[in-house]
């Protein structure tokens, strides 16, 4: 915690108006030293001073320290801001970088591949290029996406783009041969009999056709989402590589439709396009405004019908829940099964969190899952073509 001795004298004479553009500067200052502070975070933080002393910084820095700061790690850079911005230090200067720094989430393309043999050391240390060449990172499918190191998660992203996805199907009108089917092809049958009149047909069958039914993911990209959000995006860039039929959104205060800058071949370049389409990242939680805006915009013109519609979120939301409960219950009439995946959940899937969120829109879900490490995600993988 800072020094909040001093006084801030300066307020008690500042107009109303120029002391909240002043907090909300204080929002913007964390956002640019790269805290993910959203603009309904700063409408929090403003009211949680106008309830409080607003000319004692300690009341200041607690209700900031309450309302825009979401991780604990995100701590020190909390009060090194709020130092510079109230109290006026200047910031030590920056360390030079180290050549042995973690790659960050968004880097995938090298990982620093540890020697194979301990104590044998080559001349190049160089980072090794991914690509047919063995990794000597141990990979761990049961670790939560929270506590993987960045270099972790980068591999485990790789693993994920690699994951073989089948879409769930329906069947159709249109019949097919099948020589196993239940129904004869009486047509084809009586073909046969009128050109071999000689000899006895053949009993073909047919059985109904399938097609690859439409797929729709809602990914949460809010704050409290964050150690998540990433990978799942990732998850639904091999979803969509898979199939054709597969959209894409993501939301936090609103809603994003994503799914074109996921037809990228390369899958940093279409993380890096779709992390630019969305404004609200790392911000805060809408979900019942945002599944009415899918159903308003997008689900009723067809889009949902008949669709398996998987939402990605812990369930966290500062929205109204009678706006979420009705939302998914005209979703739950227009699309043909809903998954709500929660990493929140873990490995205990039939036990839903006691959030406020999950509980008005548990009676509308269909399938509960979970996405909290690769494990799962491969397990949900796998039976998706059945459970959709």
């Amino acid at each position: 915690m800072p020094d909040v001795g001093r006084a801030f004298e300066a307020v008690a004479s500042t107009p109303p108006m120029e002391f909240v553009a002043r907090l909300v500067g204080f929002g913007h200052a964390l956002r640019d030293a790269g805290l993910p502070v959203g603009s309904d975070d700063v409408v929090t933080f403003c009211s949680a001073v106008s309830e409080l002393t607003p000319s004692d910084l300690e009341d200041v820095y607690w209700s900031g320290r309450t309302t825009l700061v979401h991780r604990r790690d995100h701590l020190p850079l909390y009060d090194e801001v709020f130092r510079q911005y109230f109290l006026g230090h200047r910031a030590p200067a920056d360390p030079e970088p180290s050549e042995s720094e973690p790659i960050a989430q968004g880097q995938s393309g090298t990982l620093n591949v540890p020697d194979s043999e301990p104590g044998t050391q080559t001349g190049d240390d160089r980072p090794m290029v991914l690509g047919r060449q063995a990794s000597g990172v141990e990979i761990q499918r049961d670790k939560r996406f929270a506590e993987c190191t960045p270099t972790e998660l980068a591999a485990l992203r790789r693993i994920m783009a690699q994951v073989r996805l089948e879409p769930p199907r329906r069947r159709t009108r249109r019949r097919r041969t099948d020589p196993s089917g239940a129904r004869l092809d009486i047509r084809r049958i009586a073909r046969d009999a009128m050109r071999l009149s000689h000899a006895a047909p053949v009993l073909h069958r047919v059985t109904r056709a399938e097609r690859a039914r439409p797929l729709v993911l809602i990914l949460d990209i809010s704050g409290s989402m964050a150690d998540y959000s990433r990978n799942l995006l990732q998850f639904a860039y091999s979803m969509r590589r898979a199939a054709q039929k597969v959209e894409v959104f993501c939301f936090g205060t609103r809603l994003t439709r994503i799914t074109p800058a996921l037809d990228r071949r390369n899958p940093d370049d279409a993380m890096k396009l779709a992390a630019a389409r969305v404004l609200d990242w790392d911000g805060g939680t809408r979900i019942g405004a945002s599944l009415d805006s899918f159903i308003r915009r997008w689900g009723r013109k067809g889009l949902s019908r008949g669709a398996t519609v998987v939402i990605c979120s812990d369930g966290l939301d500062r929205g109204e829940p009678a706006a979420l409960a009705s939302a998914m219950e005209r979703l739950s009439r227009l699309c043909h099964r809903i998954i709500w995946m929660n990493p929140l959940v873990g490995d205990h899937s039939d036990t839903p969190p006691s959030t406020l969120g999950m509980m008005a829109a548990g009676p509308f879900i269909d399938t509960l899952e979970s996405g909290h490490d690769l494990a799962s995600l491969e397990q949900f993988a796998a039976k998706l073509a059945h459970v959709g």
